[in-house]
Order: C-alpha cells, then structure tokens, then sequence
C-alpha cells in the first residue's frame, strides 16, 4: 500500500476545511454581527449533542467493578493536572499567536485556529478512520468526517476568521501521525483493523467518552463566545492528556480486578 493511499482520507480532509474556511471567509463577512452570533449559537448546540452522544460510550465501557464514568473522571482529573503543568492549552494559543504573525492573521484568529483544532482532532472518528486508512487504504470515515469538518469549518470562520483554516494543519499531522502509525497500534492494542471491533473496542469506546466530554467544553466555550463571555472558557487544550491517561486507567483496572 502506497503512502498516498493511507494519507488519502487525511489530505481528503484538509483540503475541506481549506475550502470550508474560505467559503465561510467570503460569506461571514457579508453577515450582520448580530447573525454570526446566532450562527456561532447554533453551532455551538450542535457541538453540545456531538459531545453528549460520544460520552454516552461510557456507559459501555468498566474496568472490572469500576465504571467508566469513574475512569473517565480520573483521566480527566490527573489528565488536567498534567495538561496545566505542562501548559498545553498555552502552547495551543502561542502557535495560533505565531501563525497570526506570521501570516498576518487579524480579529480572533488564535481562538479560531483553537477550537477548530480541538473539533476537528478530538473524536473516535479521527482513531478509527485514521486506523481504517491507514491499515486498509480504506478513507470512507475520513470521508464522512469531512463532510461533517467542512460544514463545521464553514461556520466558525465566519465568526472566527482565517485561523480556522490553519487548524487544517492539525488535521494533517494528528490524522496524518495516526494513519501512518497505524498498523503498530492496531497490532499491540486495538484487535486489527477491522471497524466494528474498533468501534465495540473497551479502549476505543472509553477515549470516545473523554473525547466527548472535552467537546462538550468546546461546546460551551462556543456559546460563551457567542454570548460575548469568552474570559469563561473551559481550558479544554488542558484536558487533552486524558485521553492518554483515562486508557491506562482502564488498563490498570482491569488487570487489579483480573476481569
């Protein structure tokens, strides 16, 4: 299998959220202030429902007798800890910063290339697709989630402005780096390449959990916004850890419990 074959759904990817950005670009100009806010309201709702639907795995997911609600607390606890000390939500808004100088960038280009980082990367689809394509040349997933990453990218850069487009280059080297490493981690941990077993994964259902609390923080940092509230926010580049920690968690758990 080619390179080009398992970066096929990612390059696929990046070139809608470009395109997505520049059409929301040449639109959201044209849009009262007062419309865009509504617009950002509405998006955040929509947010809100992505991020509810992807917790709701964690009620298939346990270590033995612990729930995964309990695991996804302590991923996200000591997650946070190790996100703030590390300043990772700091470092996000300094890229965004230096991107903004760098290509003369104007209004709020870093919250923009922020949150659309954070939504476009924080999923189960960004894992299973990137798995999919990249054992399998197989980019349908990766596909669909542009669809769903375009229209999303259509709306924020219409409040947000050209920063969102350079999200586009999170796209690239997070679904890239997953694609690409994915036959070693389907091997070790992630039962193959097959979707469903992906999908009904303890491992996969439970960072899909996590994954759909930090975007209910996207979510409500977008209604802050739109609010006009954004000294608010939720720190969620801060929580990124947990969807490293809340797995080993579950690993821990099951092997003190022997189930």
């Amino acid at each position: 299998m080619t390179l080009l074959s398992q970066l096929s759904g990612t390059l696929v990817n990046v070139v809608v959220v470009v395109l997505g950005t520049l059409i929301g670009l040449g639109v959201g100009g044209r849009l009262p202030q007062r419309t865009q806010r509504t617009l950002l309201q509405t998006l955040s709702l929509a947010v809100l429902f992505i991020g509810l639907d992807m917790a709701g795995a964690l009620n298939r997911v346990s270590g033995g007798a612990v729930p995964g609600v309990i695991l996804a607390l302590l991923g996200l606890a000591v997650g946070a800890v190790i996100g703030e000390a590390l300043g990772l939500e700091d470092r996000l808004e300094g890229l965004g910063e230096r991107l903004r100088t760098r290509f003369r960038g104007s209004g709020r280009f870093t919250e923009g290339f922020v949150a659309a980082s954070l939504l476009f990367c924080v999923g189960p689809m960004t894992v299973i697709g990137g798995l999919q394509n990249g054992l399998t040349g197989d980019s349908s997933t990766y596909v669909l989630k542009s669809v769903l990453d375009g229209i999303a990218a259509l709306a924020l850069a219409g409040v947000y402005g050209l920063g969102v487009g350079f999200s586009a280059l999170t796209v690239l080297v997070v679904q890239g780096g997953i694609s690409l490493g994915a036959g070693a981690l389907a091997a070790g941990v992630l039962g193959g390449a097959d979707p469903e077993g992906l999908r009904t994964n303890l491992y996969v259902l439970l960072v899909t959990g996590v994954g759909g609390v930090t975007i209910i923080g996207i979510s409500w940092n977008l209604m802050l916004a739109g609010l006009g509230f954004d000294d608010r926010r939720v720190r969620v580049g801060s929580l990124l850890p947990a969807l490293l920690v809340s797995p080993l968690a579950l690993w821990i758990a099951i092997r003190l419990t022997g189930s």
